[in-house]
């Protein structure tokens, strides 16, 4: 398991943080505006709890986040819809990337180019998915601050599937179905998460050598630059050297 969000957690290292984080509130104000659409009531709408526990862990302001509950409240919507993108990175890594778009060809187009463009193969749906299970993930920093072992007997109890330790990071898995709750629980107990989200785990990894790793790097910001995509998910680990240079 571990390394399936390193590569994520590499991305957005890069470039300014002012940035980083207007980029991440629009990803995230998109997600809430799809989310909220069939209700705006987070009891009865899971995938609406789920964005919202997102905003809080990024520290989105509340009257942001109020802002585009009302706006969908009121009958003002754009016209987002999902879209998976699947295929075949730099390295033969496979990759699923998450878009939310109000036009189907110009996201189609991006997401191709980047594809063609750092060696890799756009596929159809399903054909690198079931590489992967779809989970909930929800991750603490790793400090002085937890007991391990209270917080993976509590993660266990209360609906985890697995728990995974890195240096840095605590990593609690769930299916879907237990996602929110066990989130809320752990919230109540442990503090907000650093992140929460229904995420792509690779069965498997691959891991790249300096050059694969170095295309994937440029492949990911690539991919980053595309303000539709909202997430992007892999199965390899990156060359050690490569993340010494950029770190």
């Amino acid at each position: 398991m571990a390394g399936h969000s390193k590569f994520k957690n590499i991305m957005y290292r890069k470039g300014a943080q002012d940035a980083k984080r207007a980029k991440k509130f629009a990803r995230l104000i998109k997600e809430l505006q799809v989310a909220a659409r069939s209700s705006i009531d987070p009891e009865s709408n899971p995938r609406l709890r789920t964005a919202l526990s997102a905003c809080k862990s990024a520290n989105m302001p509340k009257e942001n986040i109020q802002r585009v509950l009302n706006k969908v409240n009121s009958g003002e919507q754009d016209n987002l819809e999902d879209i998976r993108y699947e295929g075949f990175g730099p390295g033969g890594a496979a990759i699923i990337i998450e878009a939310l778009t109000d036009n189907r060809n110009r996201t189609a187009s991006e997401v191709r180019s980047s594809f063609t463009k750092y060696n890799g193969n756009l596929g159809e749906s399903g054909s690198v998915s079931y590489l992967f299970k779809n989970l909930g993930l929800i991750t603490y920093e790793n400090n002085e601050n937890f007991n391990l072992d209270e917080i993976l007997d509590f993660a266990i109890e209360n609906g985890a599937s697995d728990v995974d330790f890195e240096e840095h990071k605590i990593e609690i898995l769930s299916s879907i179905q237990e996602f929110n709750d066990l989130r809320d629980k752990l919230e109540k107990k442990f503090g907000l998460p650093e992140q929460s989200e229904i995420s792509w785990i690779p069965e498997n990894y691959i891991n790249l050598d300096e050059e694969k790793s170095l295309s994937m790097l440029k492949f990911l910001e690539a991919l980053d630059n595309c303000e539709d995509v909202q997430n992007v998910f892999g199965n390899f680990n990156l060359n050690p050297k490569v993340i010494e240079k950029i770190s």
